[in-house]
């Protein structure tokens, strides 16, 4: 399962932008698409138009809950990282990912390199 961070997929809501191009590579590979609660909220706040969300609803499907496993991996990222203010959301986005066992597409891998070591796999286009 990938999973799409906000960067990733308003950049692949792009066209022909390098992001819409792998995303039509995962979507024709039938790979399975998810996005954090956390990253849909992120998205949510745009500026997205209607169209671009009902497109985004096709993609991802209904955003991953955040859950309490969640919450404890995301503290855990958040304190051996650093404790670095501004990066709780990465930390959330990073544990969703890493709880459903899947990889993370970002427009901004260096946002998410630190989380690597606990087994985060990043994509980019």
């Amino acid at each position: 399962m990938i999973h799409l961070d906000t960067s990733f997929l308003v950049r692949a809501l792009v066209a022909r932008s390098r992001e819409d191009r792998r995303l039509r590579e995962w979507l024709r590979a039938d790979e399975p698409l998810a996005m954090s609660c956390i990253g849909w909220a992120g998205f949510l706040c745009g500026p997205v138009e209607p169209r671009h969300v009902e497109l985004a609803l096709e993609i991802v499907g209904d955003p991953e809950p955040f859950d309490r496993r969640d919450a404890e991996l995301a503290a855990g990222l958040f304190n051996r990282s650093g404790r670095r203010r501004g990066t709780l959301s990465d930390c959330m986005i990073a544990a969703s990912a890493l709880r459903l066992g899947g990889s993370l597409a970002t427009a901004n891998a260096g946002d998410f390199r630190r989380f690597a070591p606990a087994g985060l796999r990043i994509l980019t286009a």
